[in-house]
């Protein structure tokens, strides 16, 4: 059975709403999740709590000290800028999305993905074979929506998460 690996970002302090994304996201099958940052606060980092879990920092995530030792204290991977994973032999790249070095560096290192947040925006496109999602976003977003990727089968699964 291929893999599933849930696609967060952008939660900026609203762990109830994050809480409902990872219940869906385990209601498709994820057993391994990627957060793109702004996280801000432990109440999210909470949730991902004793999941195969990573996490790169945002623009908003001011408190990175405090919040890796807490991180690493609930068994959440900190990737710090970006990270790469591989599942079902396909490399992940993710990063937040903020910087344009993290981003250039997965597409030209050859990454089958590049996961991204930042932007608020659904994403999903290619560029030189990588392909580029960024699930969305928990706030500040005119609908909250994150995503399920299959890596062996290629297929991405966008969900919408009630407010």
């Amino acid at each position: 059975m291929p893999a599933i690996v849930g696609l967060i970002s952008d939660s900026h302090s609203r762990w109830e709403r994050t809480k409902r994304a990872i219940e869906a996201l385990q209601a498709k099958g994820a057993t391994t999740f990627i957060h793109c940052g702004d996280v801000e606060d432990d109440l999210v980092l909470d949730q991902l709590a004793g999941l195969d879990s990573h996490l790169v920092w945002g623009n908003c995530d001011w408190n990175r000290d405090s919040l890796a030792r807490y991180a690493a204290n609930i068994g959440i991977t900190v990737h710090g800028d970006s990270g790469e994973i591989t599942v079902d032999r396909k490399r992940i790249a993710f990063t937040h999305g903020h910087e344009l070095p993290p981003l250039r560096a997965a597409v030209t290192s050859g990454a089958h993905y590049l996961i991204h947040g930042h932007t608020h925006e659904l994403r999903d496109e290619r560029n030189a074979g990588t392909r580029i999602i960024n699930p969305g976003a928990l706030h500040r977003a005119p609908r909250y929506t994150v995503a399920t990727l299959e890596p062996a089968t290629d297929k991405l699964t966008i969900i919408e998460v009630p407010a």
